[in-house]
């Protein structure tokens, strides 16, 4: 972790006090990866699981309208468009940065793709202006000043949807999703971030084959893990399996993405 960075999570987190709900989905990921290789064979996207994830997030958001909202003055209310953030690590994953694609719901994988892909050259070229504004505040201020900062920009950017501190209305959109399969880890957790004002983290972990019963006979299979940390202000445990029972759906046909609504 870079200094700013580490600076950054001080000047955030601190104990938890809001109620969340943490769940676990495994996916067969055969499915997700013939469908990959299929796209990449036909349009030369750089699609991965990452990508297609994010999708079927999408579609559940879309699906579900009690998720994909904000809370203002403590009163929920809808968004109207499904718009994901990715999360990109930089410089070798000492960094993060943000990439928002908007109406995810409305796109398909493979233009998720080739969108976040120009998106991640721009912030490891460092000419996103916001991203780049955003570090030069951080190094100036110390974390006792930066803590009221953030919490100041989220507000306004997140709840009010005002164009504050270089950032742009709701930076955040609908949903995080972060991927530290990457990095070889199975399956993980993302904290919550009470500065982007989301109700849904998702985070993906890495493609392993497994033992599993298929027809009643064990077989080895690609097993995908996704995790959620959700706001229980927005979702309780119902709505959150429907959440989940979308996201299977999808990865267990990612095809139904190809077809008109």
């Amino acid at each position: 972790m870079n200094p700013l960075r580490r600076k950054l999570a001080i000047a955030t987190w601190s104990a938890p006090r809001e109620g969340n709900i943490y769940g676990k989905l495994t996916v067969d990921a055969g499915p997700a990866l013939r469908y990959i290789d299929e796209v990449r064979a036909a349009t030369g996207a750089r699609l991965t699981v990452t990508h297609l994830v994010g999708r079927a997030v999408a579609e559940a958001l879309r699906r579900s309208p009690g998720l994909n909202g904000y809370l203002r003055f403590g009163k929920y209310i809808p968004r109207k468009t499904v718009d994901v953030t990715f999360l990109v690590a930089l410089e070798g994953g000492g960094d993060l940065a943000k990439a928002r694609v908007e109406r995810a719901d409305d796109k398909s994988p493979a233009a998720i793709a080739d969108e976040l892909g120009a998106l991640a050259t721009r912030l490891r070229e460092g000419k996103d202006v916001q991203f780049e504004k955003g570090k030069g505040i951080i190094r100036l201020l110390p974390t006792w000043i930066l803590r009221p900062v953030i919490w100041l920009t989220g507000f306004i950017t997140g709840s009010l949807g005002w164009s504050f501190a270089g950032q742009e209305p709701f930076p955040f959109g609908s949903c995080v999703i972060t991927s530290v399969g990457m990095f070889g880890l199975d399956e993980g957790f993302a904290p919550p971030t009470p500065f982007a004002r989301v109700p849904l983290l998702v985070l993906i972990g890495a493609v392993r084959d497994q033992a599993v019963v298929v027809d009643g006979a064990v077989a080895v299979r690609p097993q995908l893990t996704i995790t959620a940390t959700i706001d229980h202000r927005f979702i309780d445990g119902f709505q959150g399996a429907t959440l989940a029972k979308t996201v299977a759906e999808v990865m267990a046909n990612p095809w139904m993405l190809d077809q008109p609504r």
